[in-house]
């Protein structure tokens, strides 16, 4: 879904921060220090990064400070830190930080950030093309579109995410084993591979989803290629 770069010098932090970016569907590069960090944003560009404030090397405020004055500051910055005053976050922001997340970062605090600023960095890019060109209205009788949905016992496709009816002349489990698969498979593909959305959606734990999901044979890539 979007390309992220995390920055921070604590091994467990960056893993842990991959971790779960990587099954929200992203692509996460990862850099200990500001040295890295430089080398991964002048080799790549990215749609948001995250970025610790205390780094051995050089601060994050710093390496920020230097990726504006450069003019590469082009995507959202999510400052980090769990000893940063009031002071050095209001510095970030003026420098051009998106926002800051103190530690420990909780899982809804993070999710809910890096959804606020990749939807900014859409609306950025997306910016210059309607300033050239505004889209035209729609008719006044334009048919509504309508979200696909299963038709688990029509036997009729509505859609991309949609699966064909089920055979009901089958012994019960075996019905209902393919019935739970198609829905998990229609879930991952709307929610574009994110376990955490699915498991939301779904009212499961993620251990219980991830155990559920190996048990009925669901392809947990099929949603993010989708």
């Amino acid at each position: 879904m979007a390309n992220i770069l995390v920055v921070d010098d604590e091994l467990g932090i960056r893993d842990l921060l991959s971790e779960i970016l990587n099954d929200e569907g992203h692509s996460v590069d990862l850099a200990e220090n500001a040295t890295q960090a430089r080398a991964a944003r002048a080799g790549s560009s990215y749609d948001l990064v995250l970025l610790d404030i205390w780094m051995p090397d050089t601060d994050g405020v710093s390496l920020l400070k230097e990726w504006a004055t450069g003019g590469v500051l082009t995507m959202p910055v999510i400052m980090m830190s769990g000893h940063a005053t009031i002071d050095t976050a209001v510095e970030a922001t003026r420098i051009g930080a998106f926002s800051f997340l103190e530690k420990p970062i909780t899982l809804q605090k993070l999710l809910k950030a890096v959804e606020q600023g990749l939807a900014r960095n859409a609306a950025h890019h997306a910016a210059p093309v309607a300033a050239v060109q505004a889209p035209a209205a729609a008719p006044a009788d334009a048919p509504f579109t309508q979200v696909p949905v299963i038709t688990a016992l029509s036997g009729v496709e509505t859609g991309p995410h949609s699966h064909q009816g089920f055979d009901l002349d089958r012994p019960l489990r075996e019905a209902r084993d393919g019935f739970e698969k198609a829905y998990f498979e229609f879930h991952l593909a709307r929610e574009g591979g994110s376990m955490t959305r699915v498991a939301e959606k779904t009212g499961l734990e993620r251990t219980h989803l991830y155990r559920k999901l190996r048990q009925l044979g669901v392809d947990l890539g099929r949603g993010k290629r989708a």
